[in-house]
């Protein structure tokens, strides 16, 4: 490999709030393998260009180029056979900040909105904080693998005005197949839904699997889709706050970008194009690597696990650097589940609960990190006694 993943680099001290436990409630001795940051260097291409823009010394109001439409049209051809347009596209400060304008463009107060739980704990916050109607299509656990309860589905789709889709699944490791997909989206154009799809785990996707971006499926999809995605998760550039959120339909796009100017954001962080188009140009085999690095990391904690501490249970991620880890065999209360992991074990996760239904008795893990530091959360575990 030409990219080193194993150096250990210090975090303390650097305004990062995955290494700051104290300022969060927790004892400062817990190892933090919680926030989805990777605890990697982004590759050299990305720091070479910012330190280049940074030495021209003017940061002014700023436009993305000929060369950043470019770079973004590429990644997306290229990685994922999608051919986007310029006039799609609506840069954000972050998906979560793009999913609440979303939320405010296409609903009113009391419409129902369609999220998947156990999901990525802001999907709720943007219902429920906006008053919205908030519908769970609860995936169920079935043989090691979540699924989706079609049944159900429909009968939250027929009540709501957006669906929310996370894909890849973010806590649960699914990357959606074609027929998931494709029946989730004939469902919704059946009850005219709109459907804003989180993509952001997009890239890191394991071997005998494939990506699919849902606006790409059908173009009847892109007609009712907000696709919502950054380099961010990818490329470790979460701190640059940027994001490319994709809108084919004139109308949809129109009312996103009258909601987002009421938030009295205009251009966009010039760091934040500069990193984006150097990860989209030049970092693909960085990427390639990296994926392949954390597979070895994934393969670790399954096999730790089943040889030393089999009632800890890794439900096998398909794709993202995020672990769900199923507690429920050693019989805690959610909150003895999540006091024994912090206190006894010295580790700093995500409690399961905060993903909602479905999340009781697990907890989730970013091995995102050098493959020492992993070994010693695993250890942790073990001398814990579970």
């Amino acid at each position: 490999m030409k990219y080193n993943f194993d150096t250990v680099i210090e975090r303390k001290n650097t305004c990062s709030i995955k290494y700051d436990p104290v300022s969060r409630g927790k004892p400062e001795d817990v190892l933090p393998l919680w926030v989805a940051d990777m605890d990697f260097s982004a590759p050299s291409c990305v720091q070479e260009a910012l330190a280049l823009r940074a030495r021209h010394g003017i940061f002014g109001y700023s436009e993305p180029g000929a060369s950043y439409w470019a770079a973004v049209r590429g990644w997306f051809k290229d990685r994922f056979n999608w051919e986007t347009k310029n006039e799609w596209l609506c840069i954000t400060p972050g998906v979560v900040n793009a999913l609440f304008a979303a939320v405010y463009a296409f609903s009113n107060p009391g419409d129902g909105i369609v999220i998947q739980q156990p999901v990525y704990y802001p999907f709720s916050s943007a219902v429920l904080k906006t008053g919205r109607s908030l519908l769970v299509n609860e995936l169920s656990l079935c043989g090691g693998q979540y699924v989706i309860d079609f049944a159900d589905f429909e009968e939250k789709i027929k009540r709501a005005k957006i669906f929310i889709l996370c894909s890849p699944h973010n806590p649960v490791g699914r990357v959606w197949n074609r027929d998931e997909l494709l029946r989730m989206g004939e469902i919704c154009l059946r009850y005219g839904v709109i459907v804003i799809a989180d993509e952001i785990h997009q890239d890191i996707v394991y071997p005998s699997h494939k990506h699919l971006v849902f606006a790409s499926l059908d173009e009847r999809f892109s007609d009712i889709t907000v696709t919502c995605t950054s380099p961010s998760k990818t490329f470790n550039l979460a701190g640059l706050a940027h994001a490319n959120i994709f809108i084919s339909d004139e109308k949809l796009r129109a009312s996103f970008r009258r909601e987002y100017e009421l938030c009295g954001l205009s251009q966009p962080n010039i760091m934040g194009l500069v990193s984006c188009e150097a990860a989209y140009t030049g970092g693909a085999q960085w990427l390639d690597e990296l994926t392949e690095y954390l597979g070895g990391n994934m393969a670790l904690l399954d096999n730790f696990l089943r040889t030393d501490i089999p009632k800890i249970r890794l439900i096998k991620p398909e794709g993202t650097y995020l672990a769900w880890l199923d507690f429920r065999e050693l019989g805690f209360t959610s909150a003895e589940l999540d006091s024994a992991v912090t206190n006894k074990a010295k580790l700093w996760l995500n409690d399961g609960p905060m993903f909602g239904r479905g999340g009781s008795g697990f907890q989730r893990m970013n091995v995102a990190c050098p493959r020492s530091v992993l070994q010693n959360a695993l250890e942790r575990l073990k001398k814990a006694g579970y």
